[in-house]
């Protein structure tokens, strides 16, 4: 059945997993380029840029879908260019009957050119009051540590300190395999003395080990992705049969999985034949780059 997008569009939505420095237009992308100096894009053209970030994000690979962050976050290191973006943000979610949603990012990865974190948070908070009163979209924000970095339990207090402008919540999010969750838990447990939240990405480019961790060392209160929960789930003939204890858990708990599906095919998370066409299920499109992380 082909569905109807205005109706679609004009329906209200939620979205609690996106990231900032996923959701640029190319357009943007080239413009703060040119204005940074920046000459690594591998092409200035719009449309071949945005194809070329399809087809990098698109190999079921979550390293190589990663690979495309170098450029956009190498064109947000200003706070007019971090600002600018997550009004455009605001924007095209709106465009798509979006009320509320929370977007997340590494503040460290923006202080190339000298911004201190601070700067970095605020930047981003200016630019979502601004789409809060053009567009009437509500929003939070979520700030990331990174698995492979030592500097959690001061993003975390970051977090904490912005909560009363605008953060929502903690994150940590980067290469699973190697740098499990319980690393980071001194992170955690400031987060939890300061009654504050707590969304971990695990389970999509590791097992469901990582999962584990993320729940019962850090206290997570939502899991980003969480795909390889599978692996606690018996299933026959496309149902599921029997929960193993973390499964279980996760259901007893009322754990949210931040269900992230089409990068979770465009990652390998979730192989699935057809994977590299995957297409809109309206306009037979496809998907953005970073659409919907």
């Amino acid at each position: 059945m082909k569905l109807d997008r205005p109706l679609l569009q004009s329906l209200p939505k939620v979205l609690l997993h996106e990231h900032l420095d996923g959701v640029l237009r190319t357009q943007t992308v080239v413009e703060l380029a040119k204005d940074a100096g920046y000459t690594g894009l591998p092409t200035n053209d719009p449309a071949q840029l945005a194809q070329w970030f399809h087809q990098g994000a698109n190999q079921g690979s979550l390293a190589k879908y990663l690979e495309g962050f170098e450029h956009t976050i190498a064109v947000m290191q200003t706070e007019e260019a971090l600002e600018r973006i997550a009004y455009e943000q605001a924007e095209d979610l709106s465009r798509d009957g979006v009320v509320y949603y929370e977007t997340r990012f590494a503040p460290l990865f923006h202080t190339a050119r000298g911004l201190t974190h601070q700067q970095v948070v605020t930047a981003v908070l200016k630019g979502m009051a601004r789409g809060k009163q053009d567009f009437g979209v509500q929003s939070g924000l979520i700030i990331c540590a990174m698995r492979s970095m030592n500097v959690s339990l001061e993003m975390a207090e970051l977090a904490v300190d912005f909560r009363a402008r605008g953060v929502v919540g903690f994150d940590l999010a980067g290469e699973e395999g190697g740098f499990p969750p319980k690393k980071h838990v001194d992170a955690f447990h400031y987060i939890q003395r300061e009654n504050f939240n707590i969304t971990i990405h695990a389970g999509e480019g590791f097992g469901k080990e990582s999962i584990w961790q993320a729940i019962q060392y850090c206290g997570a209160h939502r899991i980003g992705h969480g795909t390889r929960l599978i692996e606690d789930i018996a299933v026959a003939d496309g149902r599921a049969v029997k929960l193993g204890d973390l499964a279980q858990y996760v259901l007893d708990k009322r754990i949210p999985l931040e269900i992230c599906l089409i990068s979770n095919v465009h990652t390998g998370a979730t192989p699935q034949p057809g994977a590299a066409s995957f297409q809109d299920p309206i306009s037979g499109e496809i998907p953005g780059y970073f659409e919907h992380r």
